[in-house]
């Protein structure tokens, strides 16, 4: 058999730790300025936590907003748990990182994109390689305008 490195699941598992740094940085410190987040996960991830009428209502994917109101956000190395205002009722959530499938700051414009390809011979432990989208301003500080995200895509990598 022969070794190779795998830089789709490399990548796959950096990005994890960006957003895992991310969401750490603002349960201590909270949000920063105008910084919001769009996240988009599987909600039927098997530990995935959500409320049974959420699960009903979001049967493959949801995403939700961190921005004027959360509470109670606690992240570890596997995911994050964080109550979130639905109609007036605030809600326990539990999303682990190998769940989401974007997670966007639209205040710089950043934003990541998570493509499972997954196959049959698959490891369900193992991350599935990622494509990754990100955009962001060349000098990082003010928000590009009229300007399409970068895509790299992984896929171009693999071997057949």
């Amino acid at each position: 058999m022969t070794r190779s490195i795998d830089y789709g699941n490399l990548m796959h598992r950096a990005m994890r730790g960006l957003i895992q740094n991310v969401l750490q940085d603002v349960a201590e410190n909270g949000l920063p300025g105008e910084h919001h987040f769009f996240i988009t996960f599987d909600t039927g991830h098997p530990d995935v936590e959500l409320a049974d009428w959420l699960a009903d209502r979001y049967p493959g994917e949801m995403t939700v907003v961190m921005q004027h109101w959360y509470d109670n956000l606690e992240v570890t190395d596997e995911g994050f748990s964080i109550t979130l205002n639905f109609g007036d009722a605030p809600e326990p959530l539990y999303i682990p990182y190998d769940a989401i499938k974007t997670f966007v700051d639209p205040s710089v414009e950043f934003g990541l994109r998570f493509e499972n390809h997954n196959d049959d011979s698959a490891n369900s432990d193992v991350l599935a390689p990622a494509t990754l989208e990100l955009a962001q301003s060349e000098k990082g500080d003010k928000p590009v305008k009229d300007k399409d995200a970068d895509v790299v895509s992984l896929d171009s990598f693999r071997k057949p």
